[in-house]
């Protein structure tokens, strides 16, 4: 996905506001998940969003979405951006994200997704690491579901 960055879009910088950003990666792995399933989706999660570099005003960022991880009903969506400078041609890093979705059916409950063919070693390295932050999201999931513990072992 392409994206021309304008003046609306930016800061008093003249760089893209971080929302518009989150805004574009949102999209582009939401499409990648319904393309890889073929069913409604929607964004249950956000995370490892790191911002690396500034996008100027009449640079066009590029995103990338690719699926990396597939449980039962969610997908793991990892998303790179680029900015290129439409004068000189050069690309840079400008932030990377991963984002989760939960294919739905007509009724709006969750469905299971097709599995992930992996094809390269590349393919097998990022689903064992979906598979790893996808442990480390569900810990901390239940974690904020617990009930909080006060100093004396009760629950507050």
């Amino acid at each position: 996905m392409t994206e021309l960055v304008l003046p609306n879009d930016a800061n008093t910088l003249g760089n893209v506001l971080g929302g518009k950003v989150l805004h574009l990666i949102d999209i582009a792995a939401a499409v990648c998940a319904h393309r890889h399933c073929r069913r409604q989706v929607v964004t249950a999660s956000m995370d490892r969003v790191d911002f690396l570099h500034p996008v100027k005003v009449g640079e066009v960022m590029i995103l990338r979405a690719s699926v990396n991880y597939v449980a039962r009903t969610s997908m793991e969506v990892g998303v790179k951006v680029e900015c290129e400078d439409l004068m000189t041609g050069v690309l840079k890093k400008t932030a990377s994200a991963y984002a989760t979705f939960v294919a739905l059916d007509e009724g709006g409950r969750p469905i299971p997704v097709p599995g992930l063919i992996k094809e390269s070693p590349d393919q097998e390295r990022r689903f064992r690491e979906g598979a790893e932050r996808r442990e480390q999201r569900m810990a901390e999931l239940a974690r904020r579901r617990a009930p909080a513990r006060d100093d004396a072992g009760g629950t507050r």
